[in-house]
């Protein structure tokens, strides 16, 4: 998604924090802007939140269990009917207007932001779902390029918003597939299904733990400051663009690994597997997901048993394999873990898909601005702008605003 961020949260002082404004204020204010570009109101305003996955990286793709949370940073979208099929699109952030018909809709038209909410239009379309025309405006609060999924809280709040209009008979997990082909096939971003489904599905105070293979997900209870720990966003500034790189590498390279093997999903192998292949690069894509696989049902148990130290462990340990098995991370990725794990991080790892974003600390509250300094200044010894850091707690999902 190419909106321009809303700001720098986190890049001064202290902890920093993202948008703190409550739920209610952003569609207020979408809600006069719409009145007064479009000369009447909406007919109601949705948000969807973007996400970090605590641990299970790459696994959607390859049928493992991912364990992701919605963050409180969301993105609004304003909308109502239209008596004919145009659709017209408008980002509080951006000027201009981009104008279209639904029969006209068609992968890569229109494209830059405007492409997702109306990939949405167009996967309902595909489907046979009863939709007309639209007037939408958006207000994207969620870090552009960060590996947050502004995208996918865009997609869901557009798609939970045609589905509310029109009255479509669609439940948030159809929602979240129709948002996943938005971003597969009109956007071109082969992206796994986790971003939309918990970016619908998320629970205030859970993670969502959600099973790709079997297209299922429970809520799992996660609440650090209970335990006297705050969970940080690191956003290293490094945006990411994915769509035809190198994440579609990895994936095919994953597709290619479980089609030598002769697994479905690459989830389905074993240790043992590995013998069986004679190519280096995969034999490390391989072991990776296996290792990761693992390491979310520890994360599941240690869960369970209240052992957020064993989680913590558990997440630098992703990232050693992120780094070096399955080569997604980045110079500034690597520094915010070494750093935050230096001042006292109980774990640390890379979240999303890699290649740039944002990292994830697991620390003790009191030692969280420590842990923010000694990032901070890793990066500014290396002569890299300040990275943005705020706390994250697990939020909810789409919804209606008003």
């Amino acid at each position: 998604m190419k909106q321009p961020r809303s700001g720098r949260p986190g890049a001064g002082g202290g902890l920093g924090t993202a948008s703190r404004a409550s739920s209610s204020e952003p569609a207020e204010r979408l809600w006069e802007l719409f009145r007064g570009t479009l000369g009447q109101p909406p007919e109601g305003i949705w948000s969807a939140p973007g996400r970090v996955n605590l641990i299970g990286e790459y696994l959607d793709c390859c049928g493992g269990t991912v364990l992701p949370f919605a963050i409180s940073e969301r993105t609004w979208v304003a909308a109502s009917s239209r008596p004919d099929r145009t659709v017209t699109l408008r980002s509080a952030q951006l000027p201009g207007v981009e104008r279209i018909e639904l029969g006209e809709l068609a992968p890569g038209r229109p494209s830059g932001w405007a492409g997702y909410p109306a990939g949405v239009l167009w996967a309902l379309e595909e489907a046979g779902q009863p939709i007309g025309g639209l007037d939408i405006m958006v207000d994207g609060r969620v870090p552009i390029g960060a590996g947050l999924s502004s995208s996918a809280a865009l997609e869901c709040a557009v798609g939970l918003a045609a589905r509310d209009l029109y009255r479509l008979q669609l439940s948030a997990a159809d929602l979240a597939t129709v948002a996943q082909r938005a971003e597969n096939e009109f956007v071109g971003m082969p992206c796994g299904l986790m971003d939309q489904m918990v970016s619908m599905l998320a629970s205030a105070g859970h993670l969502l733990a959600f099973d790709t293979a079997a297209v299922r997900s429970r809520p799992v209870p996660f609440d650090p400051q209970a335990a006297g720990l705050v969970l940080l966003i690191i956003d290293t500034g490094s945006q990411r663009q994915l769509a035809g790189s190198a994440y579609a590498q990895r994936r095919a390279s994953c597709d290619e690994a479980a089609r030598r093997l002769g697994l479905h999903w690459l989830t389905q192998g074993a240790a043992s597997d590995l013998e069986r292949l004679d190519n280096a690069v995969l034999l490390r894509r391989v072991r990776h997901v296996l290792s990761e696989a693992e390491r979310v049902r520890c994360t599941l148990t240690s869960l369970a048993a209240g052992d957020l130290r064993e989680v913590a462990r558990l997440m630098s340990a992703s990232h050693t394999s992120l780094r070096d098995d399955f080569e997604v991370s980045a110079e500034g990725l690597d520094m915010a873990v070494v750093a935050a794990m230096a001042a006292g991080a109980w774990g640390a790892r890379m979240t999303g898909a890699g290649f740039g974003g944002c990292a994830i600390a697991l620390a003790p509250a009191d030692l969280a601005g420590r842990v923010a300094a000694a990032v901070r200044g890793a990066f500014e010894g290396a002569h890299l702008l300040p990275p943005r850091i705020w706390p994250a707690q697990p939020s909810a999902g789409a919804c209606r605003d008003r």
